[in-house]
């Protein structure tokens, strides 16, 4: 019988639909690995990820037909020996739209209306008032990557009567933005937005995207927000142009090395909001994610292969 792992703590009731899916699969699960690791050379499926796969289920004679991966990035894939294994690979891209772009809006107005600096204090018992403080509203926003969660991102800018510019790989237009463009238009976006918005995938398209000359093109008083991939960025010029006050302040969820190492300068600029990597985290979704999987198992038992999210290796998303 061939063998579904499950690196996640699904319900019974999620796991008795994988088996009736699936009745011809054995369905191993569970956070604690001692649950499947004895079996984890036999794994057909696997739900979730885990190094201990890449280091044991990648051999020239592998049963592992199927990764469904529990995010939307890629590049902690070993994206080229899968595709020499002929294995599929699919994300759960498209259920992060609502969870980010409110953090997305949430770090904007933070930085705004100065919050992060306003609860510094409050946690030293200072009164401090601190102004001006700018308003989003007839402001300029610049969407790098602009997907699913862009356009959600461009649809809840507009209620705040903010201009909003965007860039993606085909410039096709999108119903929320003013203006779209592709690759070739990334200055414009940098030169006109007070806010630029980073939600672009990790692929050597896109690695160290934005480096010092990028900042540069920037308005000395714009803000730089990224929830995609911290190796988009050259952390190092982000710093640089922070401390020399090229560009004014930034909300970071993902760095190029995590956690970010307690040495960095980040922790200690005013300017800087920093999370861990947390903006697309929900109660909904480990249900929307697990919506996708059961679509993608329900197909690969019926076809041979998945349908939803299967990663293209040629572009690595």
């Amino acid at each position: 019988m061939s063998v579904i792992i499950c690196t996640l703590d699904i319900t019974g009731e999620q796991a008795e639909l994988i088996r009736r899916t699936a009745p011809s699969h054995e369905l191993l699960y569970g956070r604690d690995r001692a649950k499947w690791i004895d079996r984890i050379e036999e794994a057909e499926i696997v739900i979730g990820w885990s190094r201990l796969f890449e280091e044991r289920c990648l051999g020239e004679h592998t049963r592992l037909r199927w990764v469904q991966s529990w995010s939307a990035g890629v590049d902690n894939f070993p994206l080229q020996l899968m595709e020499k294994r002929g294995i599929y690979l699919t994300t759960t891209s498209g259920i992060h739209a609502y969870p980010i772009s409110e953090s997305i809006l949430a770090m904007m107005l933070a930085l705004t209306r100065k919050l992060h600096i306003h609860l510094r204090n409050q946690a030293a018992n200072r009164w401090v008032r601190i102004e001006p403080t700018a308003e989003l509203h007839g402001k300029t926003v610049g969407i790098v990557g602009v997907g699913a969660i862009g356009e959600e991102t461009a649809r809840i800018c507009k209620a705040f009567g903010m201009r909003v510019l965007g860039m993606r790989a085909s410039g096709a237009p999108s119903p929320y933005v003013d203006h779209m463009v592709d690759a070739s238009g990334l200055p414009y976006v940098l030169a006109e937005s007070d806010v630029c918005v980073v939600t672009l995938p990790l692929t050597p398209q896109t690695r160290k995207m934005f480096g010092r000359r990028e900042f540069a093109m920037m308005k000395p008083s714009a803000l730089f927000i990224n929830v995609g991939r911290g190796g988009v960025v050259d952390e190092r010029a982000l710093i640089e142009a922070l401390q020399e006050g090229i560009i004014a302040g930034a909300a970071l969820d993902v760095f190029e090395q995590e956690p970010l190492p307690e040495d960095s300068p980040l922790w200690q600029m005013e300017q800087v909001i920093i999370t861990p990597h947390i903006s697309g985290a929900s109660d909904k979704y480990d249900e929307r994610a697990f919506e996708i999987a059961m679509s993608n198992l329900q197909h690969y038992v019926e076809t041979g292969r998945p349908a939803v999210n299967v990663v293209d290796y040629a572009k690595q998303y």
